[in-house]
């Protein structure tokens, strides 16, 4: 049957004042570029694939899960990665993490947050406990060969705790805010004082000496020290 409705597109260019009010509300930032706002869009679209994933995952759905990985692992590995400084035992815990992924998915609740957070918390804290673990088995071997082998081993037990220390410091880092840990990095690392601190980071010395405070009180927390 033929149809006799013709079909158009009408390309409305919209008027001088029209024009001029769009730009002025980019102006004011009450309007987000194009770019902006897909983005947004594309990340609450994600959450929302991820956070069903999981909730199918808590069901036992192999193919789920099967995607929820390939879609999150990279992140997952990174993050992990940045905690241990050592890709083979990166690789061994993004394992057990998506095995407790697999265990634990019916725990998931998207009322407390997104799926992405969630699936981060669980890698970070994983990768925490294995520093933790390595630090302990270390002190451990430390401690049989000191009491073992004699005192000769002293100066060698001494530089494997300190960089055990180190390693355990760096962990603890990455539970800071981006800004506490900047400021802690530049006074302790950088050797430079607070107010040399304030300059690079163009803020006020109390503030510097807030970040690092806070900071610090977490960190000490963190490693376990009164």
């Amino acid at each position: 049957m033929a149809d006799d409705t013709e079909w158009s597109v009408v390309t409305t260019r919209p008027s001088a004042a029209e024009d001029d009010s769009f730009h002025q509300a980019f102006r004011d930032g009450r309007a987000n570029p194009p770019s902006v706002n897909s983005a947004v869009t594309a990340r609450a679209a994600e959450g929302l694939e991820l956070a069903a994933l999981l909730e199918r995952c808590g069901l036992a759905d192999q193919r789920a899960f099967a995607e929820l990985y390939d879609r999150t692992c990279a992140r997952v590995f990174g993050l992990v990665l940045r905690v241990l400084h050592d890709p083979g035992y990166a690789e061994e815990t993004t394992q057990e993490v998506y095995l407790q992924i697999w265990r634990t998915a019916a725990n998931f609740d998207p009322a407390k947050g997104s799926a992405v957070t969630w699936l981060m918390t669980l890698a970070h804290r994983r990768a925490v406990d294995r520093v933790r673990a390595e630090q302990a088995h270390a002190l451990r071997e430390v401690a049989y060969g000191a009491s073992t082998l004699g005192n000769e081993f002293d100066e060698v037990t001494e530089e494997v705790g300190r960089r055990l220390e180190q390693q355990a410091v760096r962990a603890g880092l990455e539970t800071l805010t981006p800004t506490q840990r900047e400021a802690i990095s530049l006074a302790y690392f950088g050797g430079r004082t607070y107010a040399e601190v304030a300059a690079q980071l163009g803020v006020g010395l109390p503030t510097v000496k807030s970040r690092i405070r806070d900071g610090l009180t977490r960190l000490k927390k963190n490693l376990g020290v009164t």
